[in-house]
C-alpha cells in the first residue's frame, strides 16, 4: 500500500510533492516501479486523495506508466487514509507493506526483509541509526544530552500481517498515533525493527527534492 493521502503543501509547489517530477517523472512512479521491480506479482494500492484520481490517470498516459495498481480515496488524515487502503483488502490472511509514497529510494532489500520479518513476528519497521548528537529540550528551554545509541529514526515500509494489522485500525483515531507502528502497538503488540537505508527519505522540503533528484541523476 503506497499512502499519498495529503496535500504536500510544505514544499510551495503549485501541486502536491507527491506529482512533482524526479528524474523523468513524478514521485509516485518512481515509488510505485520500485515494489513492481520488487516482486511484480504484488498487489498494488495507492491512496491519494479522491480529487486527485482524473489528474493521476492523466499523468499515468502523459507518462505511458503502466504499473499494475488499485486506487482508493485517502480520508483527512493518515490514519483515515491507511485504513481506507485496509478496507480495500478483501482478505485477511497475508502480509501488507505500507509505504510514503513520498520516499521513492527504498532498497529493495529493505522491502524483502520486512515480508521476511513480518512474517515470523507480525510486524517489521524499517529504521536507521542516527549520525548527529541529540538534546532534549524542556518547555523553559533548558536541554540534556540524550544517548542517541537509545533511539533510531523510524521509516518505511512498515510491514504486517494483515489480520491484526486491520484489527489494530478498528480503534477509534489518536493523536498518540504518529505511524502505522504506533497504531499496532496500541493492541499491547511489540513491533519488530529491521534495518532501513539512509537513501530512503521522505521528501518534504525543497532541499529534499534537490537531494532527489541527485539520487536519481545517480541511477
Amino acid at each position: 500500500m503506497i499512502v499519498a493521502g495529503g496535500s504536500g503543501t510544505r514544499l510551495g509547489a503549485p501541486i502536491a510533492k507527491q506529482y512533482l517530477p524526479i528524474g523523468n517523472r513524478p514521485i509516485l512512479m518512481h515509488t510505485l516501479a520500485k515494489f513492481r521491480g520488487f516482486d511484480p506479482s504484488l498487489s498494488l494500492i495507492l491512496v491519494i486523495p479522491g480529487a486527485d484520481f482524473d489528474y493521476w490517470k492523466s499523468l499515468c498516459q502523459q507518462y505511458n506508466f503502466d504499473v499494475p495498481h488499485l486506487l482508493v480515496a485517502g480520508g483527512q488524515s493518515r490514519f483515515q487514509s491507511v485504513k481506507n487502503g485496509l478496507d480495500a483488502i478483501a482478505d485477511t490472511e497475508g502480509l501488507v507493506a505500507i509505504h510514503d509514497g513520498v520516499r521513492p529510494f527504498v532498497d529493495t532489500g529493505v522491502i524483502q526483509q520486512s515480508f521476511q520479518t513480518a512474517q515470523l513476528t507480525g510486524s517489521a519497521i524499517a529504521v536507521v541509526e542516527l549520525k548527529d548528537s541529540i538534546r532534549k529540550v524542556a518547555a523553559s528551554g533548558s536541554s540534556a544530552f540524550q544517548n542517541r545509541n537509545e533511539f533510531r529514526l523510524v521509516q518505511t515500509p512498515q510491514t504486517f500481517q494483515l489480520k491484526k494489522i486491520k484489527k489494530a485500525f478498528e480503534v477509534e483515531e489518536s493523536f498518540a498515533f504518529t505511524d502505522d507502528a504506533t497504531v499496532y502497538e496500541h493492541q499491547g503488540w511489540q513491533v519488530s525493527l529491521i534495518p532501513g537505508n539512509l537513501e530512503n527519505i521522505k521528501i518534504t522540503t525543497r532541499e529534499d527534492l534537490e537531494y532527489a533528484a541527485y539520487l536519481v541523476s545517480k541511477k
